[in-house]
């Protein structure tokens, strides 16, 4: 590809829609001996003469008739392609869909909201919300994955990432709970049994390590895949449950069968961020998408 030029696709254009070599050049900011010389290596290259005297003017040879529209489109797709993306996008007519991945908790929190705030804006947009079974930058890489919410962790590198909003742990249990009719301590919380959200099966997390500090350890009875899980057999059960406080406010306004309690021993704090990969940053329908989307769950926070 080294002896390509494209600049010849650009000048073979101009000369078969003007069929003249002045022109060609005035239209190209080439002088008549510059242009001559630019068709002479469009004859070399194509085997043609392309363009032939005919009294004071030019007139084409079959060949160049026959390239003439397929040149002036390749021209016109080579200019879109080597020139900055124009900005403009008109969402109402945008027809794209985008792949979410996230985990279960934030699908039951967020997937009505951000379904409406994005298919009210385009209505020809579709949404596929995947499910988060581990950590894994591949369906980012691989185009699989448009867009992923959850805590960052130890991501890939090159994954572009931005803070939505900052949650934290809190303890749940059943209205009229046992545990609500003495003052929380750590003892009176890890002596209670618990149900445990945990999507690769295991029993303790950071609450546990907080609660070993003090030489104590809860009694771990179940573990199921989400929070909806815990939150639902909180509600109809002694278990105590762990989830993010987000989780609960959703719970709670549709449900009130649960109250949430601070916990008695401190733990880190959640952040929960959007990833994309990068190849996307210049993708205006993708910004649009992630911003909308970005938006929609601070505000459902906040409220």
């Amino acid at each position: 590809m080294s002896d390509l030029d494209l600049n010849l696709l650009t000048a073979l254009d101009a000369l078969l829609a003007e069929g003249s070599v002045t022109k060609a050049g005035a239209r190209l900011k080439l002088s008549p001996s510059a242009m001559s010389r630019t068709l002479a290596r469009l004859r070399a290259a194509t085997g043609d003469p392309l363009l032939v005297r005919a009294g004071r003017g030019l007139v084409p040879t079959p060949r160049a008739m026959a390239l003439r529209d397929r040149v002036h489109e390749l021209n016109r797709e080579v200019r879109a392609t080597l020139s900055p993306q124009d900005d403009s996008l008109d969402i109402a007519s945008l027809a794209r869909t985008f792949t979410i991945r996230a985990s279960e908790g934030f699908i039951a929190l967020f997937c009505a909201r951000l379904i409406a705030a994005i298919t009210e804006a385009a209505p020809y947009v579709r949404l596929r919300f995947a499910p988060k079974p581990e950590k894994d930058a591949r369906p980012l890489r691989d185009g699989e994955v448009d867009l992923e919410f959850g805590v960052l962790g130890a991501f890939a590198p090159e994954i572009r990432a931005q803070l939505v909003f900052r949650d934290r742990f809190v303890g749940v249990a059943r209205t009229g709970h046992p545990l609500f009719e003495d003052p929380l301590s750590p003892q009176r919380y890890a002596d209670c049994r618990h149900v445990v959200a945990s999507r690769r099966g295991v029993f303790t997390g950071p609450v546990d390590e907080a609660l070993a500090a003090l030489g104590l350890e809860r009694i771990v009875v179940a573990v199921v895949p989400g929070f909806p899980d815990a939150l639902a057999i909180a509600a109809h059960s002694d278990l105590v449950a762990l989830v993010p406080a987000t989780c609960l406010d959703r719970e709670a306004r549709t449900a009130g069968q649960l109250i949430a309690f601070d916990l008695p021993v401190p733990t880190p704090e959640i952040a929960v961020s959007a990833m994309w990969h990068p190849r996307m940053d210049a993708d205006s329908a993708h910004r649009w998408m992630r911003e909308t989307m970005i938006a929609e769950c601070r505000a459902a926070v906040s409220e």
